[in-house]
């Protein structure tokens, strides 16, 4: 198998570097660098890191290199501000965990509780969640954290701007004192310092330069424009910009159910996002904006927090955000992945001290524009309609080549047939030419058991289990259903 620049420089396990491959994790970003020796050696660490640094896979490499797979009970716990950066991190984690074996729970809220609850009851190495959700848990005995060896606080400025600080510190109370704690913000702000000097051990701070390299691959620019002219500007600067993919920014759910009646009355190919939407909407516009079903994506600052969707060409703040924080979480959705991006910033006469206190936070300058002319919108748009009139290319998920050769097989038995993932594995692994390393995550509920072959066994498993049984029970199987 080939070698990455992971193995070499951290010597990690063959499985996850297998896994790394199949992502295209080749060589570690600077954070990477900075954050897995120490992590790796179980340090504290407070970390200033901009969003798109690669910060998610700094914090998943090291603990599920750590995490010892025959314990049951969590081991890590994840913390983040939304509902969707939970799910993101927690599908992070399962893939560079895959081969490992590493089974990553994600909880939150408007999600049953009572599912979580019989999740939580599997083996599970790792819990990702929202604050909220995460105390619930933990408070009615469903979230067992006797056994938690790791904390990482993720966007912690995001989890203060939400008001989830005083839920964290709740949670850290209920946690093992003995454990390793690590911080990621984007900025540090009194109340994210003051937390890693009450309840982390002589941290390490690492401020990644990549954060400053990020912020000189995005182009910052302000137009100045009223209120009421901000539509027509934004058609005007979209015909320009003509961007491939493009966040617009508004500051409450009814701007963003607004504008989106605007744009896709014009023929735009967009969609909204913002915290008034039922939870599997916000997820499935979501999964295709980052597949690139639709080009404009019009949001709340829902969007801004951690959210990882490549090649975001342009960001748009049609209406300014509350404060400077929000500023960077915006404009760190654009010049990722070492792609360059531009921020437009639609500011109204009274809103330009904002524009001077960001740039001294900062330490940029934005520059100043001025709205596109009738003559350049006139040039750019017959461009403009071609773009808007062609299909996107779907871009592939980045998780497809580690799940290439996995198939997830349905047997319809499970607890109360006593089963266990002990007969499973025994059964299976007797099966002329699959082995213990063959097989993957098993989840076992009531009267079902689900479970990941790997390396293109599936059909194998499926014929030879036709014909065999399990504790001496027969049952069916076959290539479960996606949900």
């Amino acid at each position: 198998m080939t070698e990455t620049n992971f193995n070499k420089l951290f010597n990690i396990c063959p499985e996850i570097n297998k896994a790394l491959l199949a992502l295209k994790y080749v060589t570690p970003t600077e954070v990477q660098r900075d954050v897995i020796p120490h992590a790796l050696e179980k340090r504290d660490i407070v970390v200033k890191s901009q969003t798109g640094s690669g910060k998610t896979a700094a914090f998943a490499i090291p603990i599920c290199e750590m995490v010892r797979w025959e314990e049951n009970k969590p081991q890590a716990l994840v913390l983040t501000p939304t509902r969707e950066l939970a799910a993101q991190v927690g599908e992070e984690i399962t893939n560079i965990g895959r081969f490992k074996r590493i089974k990553a729970t994600a909880i939150y809220g408007k999600q049953p509780f009572e599912r979580q609850k019989q999740e939580l009851k599997q083996k599970t190495h790792v819990v990702v969640g929202t604050p909220g959700r995460v105390l619930d848990h933990i408070m009615k005995g469903t979230l067992l954290v006797d056994e938690l060896d790791f904390l990482i606080i993720d966007e912690a400025d995001e989890m203060l701007n939400m008001g989830f600080i005083d839920q964290v510190e709740s949670i850290i109370q209920e946690l093992p004192s003995d454990r390793v704690t690590m911080l990621f913000s984007a900025t540090l702000p009194d109340d994210v310092v003051r937390i890693s000097h009450a309840y982390m051990k002589n941290p390490t701070i690492i401020e990644s330069k990549a954060a400053i390299e990020i912020k000189n691959k995005i182009d910052h620019v302000m137009l100045e424009v009223k209120d009421e002219d901000k539509l027509p500007t934004l058609k005007a600067v979209t015909t320009v910009e003509n961007p491939d993919s493009c966040i617009i920014f508004c500051s409450t759910q009814e701007r963003v159910d607004d504008l989106f009646e605007e744009l896709d009355a014009s023929s735009y190919s967009c969609d909204k996002l913002h915290g008034g939407l039922v939870q599997e909407d916000r997820f499935a516009v979501m999964d295709d904006f980052k597949k690139g079903a639709f080009r404009y994506l019009i949001a709340t600052d829902v969007a801004a927090r951690g959210i990882d969707v490549e090649s975001v060409s342009l960001v748009i703040n049609y209406d300014i955000p509350q404060d400077r924080e929000r500023y960077v979480h915006r404009t760190g959705r654009t010049g990722r992945a070492n792609q360059t991006g531009k921020a437009i910033t639609f500011v109204t006469p009274y809103e330009q001290d904002f524009v001077k206190d960001l740039e001294d936070f900062m330490g940029i300058n934005i520059r100043r524009e001025k709205v596109p002319t009738k003559v350049q919108i006139d040039q750019a748009k017959a461009a403009f309609i071609k773009k808007m009139n062609t299909q996107p290319l779907l871009k592939k998920d980045k998780s497809e080549q580690v799940n290439k050769d996995i198939v997830k097989l349905y047997f319809n038995g499970g607890k109360r047939k006593k089963l266990r993932a002990v007969d499973f594995v025994g059964t299976i692994a007797k099966i002329p030419g699959v082995t213990v390393e063959d097989i993957g995550i098993i989840t076992i509920q009531e009267n079902a058991t689900f479970v990941d072959i790997l390396n293109g066994k599936g059909q194998l498993v499926i014929d030879s289990m036709k014909r065999t049984t399990i504790k001496g029970k027969q049952l069916k199987v076959h290539t479960a259903k996606e949900k």
